[in-house]
């Protein structure tokens, strides 16, 4: 099957898998979206417990779509892996870190005389709700913004110099934090309203999932001011970043030279000239509205299910448009035909072919990800659960 494609039609599958990989992660920060709640949710040390023991059912998901998300990026484009996680590694460095410590402390908060106590593990699980989405965020944003490196491929073969071939430099200090305060067309303005919107939008699915998985009144009377809140301000940074990008010169890709170059409204006209694209992604934004309001409006417990879904088709049609239509998917600022695009930068055409007949596997994994999902979700969690006064085999984080 596979075999029929050509090198552009494997390059394009490959960046489908990716950018579904990356739509799944975004998701799936509804357990950073709650860790961050429990001090506002959470008024008491069992309280907090509720919390942390629904998320912690979850957060070993998170982690390995994280791990794997990367994984596929590193073989299916290794130059972006190199370029990216190579030059911008403080950003990338202080994600990793955060999900690092998010694993120590579910796995340490509650053991008996740990020197570190359970205040301390919480707190770090607090930072990693809120450093993991927005840095997240942020760095995602710079796929449309674009960041400071260049790209010599010559590098490679050169050996006069006496040093490492390095095919990619960043060319700043800051190594991907200065995406947070970059003045080229108010980029960072626009960096910093995504890290927000998938921040509060984690924040949401955080708490539609507490409404579904925790039998609790006092938590559920309190998650209903919380998810308007949120809801608000998930919107707001949302939607400024979108109506932003329609209008920003994107990173256009000439399809017979090559040649990178900015064009006004691309980000527009892609979803115009993709019209499957545009239509799913509008399609996403209506689904996470429809699982919001279902909360909000009917009282329902199953929101959490559409806003999921809306969320990936959403941020999947997001990653397309910057890949897909003759456009840079990682942009350089310092030069612009050192940009990376998914013909430019992804492995060889055997690689990828090898790794497509890998990739027929993804269903199965997903379809095991869904039976574990349904029989650890098959009952809510309570307060009785919490104290060990019902099936003292459940694992307490």
């Amino acid at each position: 099957m596979f075999s029929l494609l050509d090198y552009s039609d494997l390059q394009h599958y490959w960046w489908m898998i990716v950018a579904l990989l990356g739509a799944l992660l975004v998701f799936l920060l509804f357990v950073q979206g709650g860790q961050s709640l429990i001090y506002s949710l959470a008024k008491t040390d069992e309280d907090q417990a509720l919390l942390l023991n629904a998320t912690g059912r979850k957060w070993e998901i998170t982690f390995t779509t994280l791990v794997t998300f990367g994984g596929a990026f590193f073989a299916s484009f290794p130059l972006f892996y190199s370029t990216s996680f190579g030059g911008a590694y403080w950003v990338w460095m202080a994600i990793l870190f955060a999900f690092v410590v998010q694993a120590v402390s579910y796995e340490y908060r509650t053991k008996a005389n740990n020197f570190l106590g359970t205040k301390t593990f919480n707190v770090f699980l607090f930072l990693n709700g809120v450093l993991g989405s927005i840095l997240l965020g942020t760095a995602v944003s710079t796929f449309f913004t674009g960041a400071e490196f260049s790209v010599n491929k010559a590098n490679l073969v050169d050996l006069t110099s006496g040093k490492m071939p390095i095919i990619s430099e960043w060319k700043n200090p800051f190594r991907g934090l200065e995406a947070l305060w970059t003045t080229e067309h108010l980029a960072f303005l626009q960096n910093i309203a995504l890290g927000l919107a998938v921040f509060f939008l984690a924040r949401v699915l955080g708490i539609l999932y507490f409404q579904k998985m925790i039998d609790d009144k006092v938590i559920q009377d309190r998650s209903k001011k919380a998810l308007i809140v949120n809801t608000v301000l998930f919107l707001v940074f949302f939607l400024f970043w979108v109506i932003r990008l329609m209008f920003l010169e994107g990173f256009a890709v000439n399809p017979e030279t090559n040649e990178v170059f900015r064009q006004t409204y691309k980000y527009f006209f892609n979803f115009v000239e993709m019209p499957l694209v545009g239509i799913v992604f509008l399609v996403g934004v209506v689904l996470v509205l429809v699982g919001i309001g279902m909360n909000i409006l009917k009282g329902s417990k199953n929101g959490i299910w559409f806003a999921g879904l809306g969320t990936v088709l959403t941020v999947w049609m997001l990653l397309l448009n910057v890949g897909f239509n003759n456009t840079a998917y990682y942009p350089s600022t310092y030069d612009l035909q050192s940009s990376l695009t998914i013909a430019n930068s992804s492995s060889s055409q055997f690689t990828l072919l090898t790794m497509s007949y890998v990739s027929l596997l993804v269903p199965f994994v997903l379809a095991y990800i869904w039976v574990v999902w349904k029989k650890i979700d098959s009952k809510a969690i309570t307060r009785a659960e919490i104290n060990h006064k019902v099936d003292a085999d459940t694992h307490i984080y």
